[in-house]
């Protein structure tokens, strides 16, 4: 986290279900916004922190249980997405948040955020989701694979830690740097971590949102959608 000392950005946690829940946040008074991750961890949200709090807002960049610097350790069922988003709900309550919370979500973050607001499990105003999960677009073959159980028991560290590399390398392109994919690979050097991550990957069911396309029709929250692509993660 080389970057966080260059900014108001701080690293704090809070007790969730028995476990510290991590989270990247500028602490100062303003409406509080969500920003929940995928297939990375709240890493991702760094570069944008800074100016959410600018413009006001008091930025919640969390790690989902078992990623990122949260503890725990995540399941299949505990991975799904209706589990996390009751998890995010928890977390919200433990940091005592009340009132509208706007929510913003990435990659299967998004699927989570989607929950949250179709079933009130807060009260979101507003939704953003970048590069998110919609509809029956997930997963994609690279984190499908790990429905396995077969590839789950035989993928070594060394081998998982190659492939989230190239997945890093891509997604940052030219801005990436030997820090910057080190700092995004760090937390999964664990193997508590590597495990929560390969239950991420196999509770992925693009019926997590098919199953809401109605209510997310019917809905009169404000929604931005963002795609982005390459030098999203600097």
């Amino acid at each position: 986290m080389s970057n966080v000392c260059e900014t108001r950005v701080v690293r704090t946690t809070v007790q969730v279900d028995g476990e510290a829940a991590g989270y990247l946040t500028v602490e100062q008074d303003g409406p509080p916004v969500l920003l929940l991750h995928g297939t990375y961890w709240s890493r991702a949200w760094l570069p944008v922190l800074d100016g959410l709090a600018a413009a006001g807002l008091r930025p919640l960049a969390l790690d989902l249980p078992g990623l990122g610097r949260s503890g725990g350790e995540l399941t299949l069922e505990k991975a799904a997405a209706p589990a996390l988003a009751d998890w995010v709900a928890r977390f919200a309550s433990a940091l005592k948040l009340s009132g509208p919370i706007a929510v913003a979500g990435h990659d299967i973050g998004g699927a989570i955020a989607q929950h949250l607001l179709v079933h009130d499990r807060l009260e979101v105003p507003r939704l953003a989701l970048v590069n998110s999960v919609t509809y029956d677009s997930w997963p994609v073959p690279g984190v499908a694979r790990y429905r396995d159980p077969v590839v789950v028991a035989t993928t070594t560290a060394e081998d998982f830690l190659a492939a989230r590399r190239q997945a890093v390398e891509a997604a940052l392109g030219g801005a990436a740097t030997e820090q910057r994919i080190a700092d995004y690979l760090n937390p999964l050097t664990d193997p508590r971590v590597r495990r929560s991550w390969m239950s991420l990957a196999g509770a992925a069911d693009s019926r997590y949102t098919l199953s809401l396309v109605p209510a997310l029709r019917r809905s009169q929250a404000p929604k931005l959608l963002l795609w982005v692509w390459s030098k999203f993660m600097p």
